[in-house]
């Protein structure tokens, strides 16, 4: 018998779904355990990146608006 990889099956949305709602906080333990075993972990890492880009990226129009006014 050969050994293959396990192949995740989790898509790009699922990854991005997971990281939007890590950066709350508010995950219920099996979904945490579904994404642990689905999910690519590249994707969660690009999702992360993009994520963290998005929060950066509203954080420094709020601060834009706040000071124009």
């Amino acid at each position: 018998m050969e050994d293959k990889p396990h192949q995740r099956k989790g898509s790009f949305l699922a990854s991005m779904k997971a990281v939007f709602w890590s950066f709350f906080g508010v995950r219920k333990r099996r979904d945490y355990e579904d994404d642990a075993a689905n999910l690519n972990p590249v994707h969660v890492i690009i999702a992360g990146l993009i994520g963290a880009a998005l929060f950066i990226g509203v954080l420094l129009l709020a601060v834009r608006f706040a000071v124009s006014q």
